[in-house]
């Protein structure tokens, strides 16, 4: 494997719904591990990578990040595509070491992560049956041109604080303007909470997810 991850694998032999779940900034492939219960009842096979670069998160302590930060810069492309192609590697291992059901497969993350969920999850939309980016904002610069054709009938799942003290709510509207402009089909809600997850927000993903990925609707014509 590419990268280091850990999982959580429901019960029976599978294929399960699964979800590729990238963590923020500093965090490691542990930090979203414990989300897997509160999703859907446990019915989730969950894959949480860990970033490919360290980075320091206080005196003597170390976590891990999916690009280095630019301190207000422009965000370093160059790095997030390496990251892309990493986790695009390990995708494939996955799918052929584990008991994912392919066609029921979502793009995840949250912070830093959501912004690598948007960059796979967008360029290869004919792999995920959904798209959620939590408390994250959308790599405009990664894209040399609009995603068309499978994108534009993936369901997008975006949560942000209206409080988020790191990335600011202004940044969550303009990805979903820019998402609703390339017509992806996107869900937008906003929470009275910083830059986190809380249980109000974990259990409207849920029930998304039930909607969308476990049991959705099909429409015949």
């Amino acid at each position: 494997m590419q990268l280091i991850h850990t999982i959580y694998e429901p019960s029976g032999a599978g294929p399960h719904p699964t979800i590729l779940t990238l963590h923020g900034r500093g965090a490691n492939a542990f930090d979203l591990l414990g989300l897997a219960p509160y999703l859907c009842n446990g019915k989730f096979l969950l894959i949480c990578p860990q970033g490919p670069l360290e980075t320091p998160i206080g005196p003597g302590a170390t976590g891990y990040a999916w690009y280095p930060m630019t301190l207000g810069g422009p965000p370093d492309i160059t790095a997030i595509l390496s990251s892309q192609q990493k986790l695009q590697g390990m995708l494939g291992e996955c799918l052929e070491r584990y008991p994912i059901d392919p066609k029921k497969l979502v793009m995840l993350g949250f912070s830093q992560g959501g912004v690598m969920a948007y960059t796979l999850g967008l360029k290869m939309p004919q792999r995920f049956a959904a798209l959620v980016a939590l408390s994250s904002w959308l790599p405009q610069e990664a894209f040399e041109q609009a995603p068309t054709g499978a994108a534009q009938s993936l369901p997008t799942l975006v949560h942000h604080g209206s409080r988020d003290e790191l990335i600011d709510a202004n940044r969550a509207h303009r990805s979903v303007e820019k998402l609703r402009e390339w017509r992806v089909p996107v869900t937008y809600r906003e929470y009275d909470m910083g830059h986190e997850i809380t249980q109000r927000s974990l259990s409207d993903l849920s029930a998304w997810l039930e909607e969308k990925v476990i049991s959705p609707i099909e429409i015949v014509r």
